[in-house]
């Protein structure tokens, strides 16, 4: 994109601290129990509701490393009636949707409360933080117009397995 003004670029210091902040919230997930499949299905998600191309490009690539199938990709935005998923995956997806659109009906309150009886204390704050810090990463994204590459066979596959972080470090540096 000419003439993009890259957010990430222009305050490194401020891109590094989120960065770091994602770091945290991962290890914040692992230490709960939470499979990163979990954590991808809703970053993809999040960053479908935000209308992200760049974190949906990389999140899809990697859900699907994590183990995510093609199938739940494909249905997610209908996640509530395709019935693949499971009590965590589905109450992931609850946490993200509710922190993304914050709706003013507070429906989102009841939601999130259906959610929290299938998850540990730590499980719900750390989905929380997960849906918070993607967020931020789709705001910066849109808000730079990342772009989004082709890939080509050069690409990381799955046997090359790296984190958001790392990739948006390396796409973004």
């Amino acid at each position: 994109m000419a003439g993009s003004f890259f957010l990430d670029k222009s305050d490194p210091g401020s891109w590094r601290a989120l960065n770091g902040l994602a770091l945290k919230v991962s290890a914040a997930a692992e230490a709960a129990g939470l499979t990163r499949a979990v954590v991808e299905l809703l970053s993809v998600r999040v960053s479908q509701l935000n209308g992200c191309a760049y974190c949906l490009d990389l999140h899809d690539r990697l859900a699907r490393e994590a183990g995510v199938s093609a199938q739940q990709l494909a249905v997610l935005p209908a996640w509530r009636e395709a019935g693949i998923f499971t009590a965590v995956e589905r109450a992931a997806l609850t946490i993200g949707e509710a922190a993304t659109a914050l709706h003013d009906d507070g429906n989102f309150l009841s939601e999130l409360a259906a959610a929290r009886a299938d998850l540990t204390d730590a499980q719900f704050s750390a989905l929380q933080w997960c849906a918070i810090t993607m967020n931020a990463f789709n705001r910066v994204s849109v808000l730079s117009g990342h772009p989004v590459r082709p890939r080509t066979a050069a690409s990381p596959s799955s046997n090359q397995r790296t984190t958001a972080s790392q990739e948006a470090q390396r796409v973004l540096s």
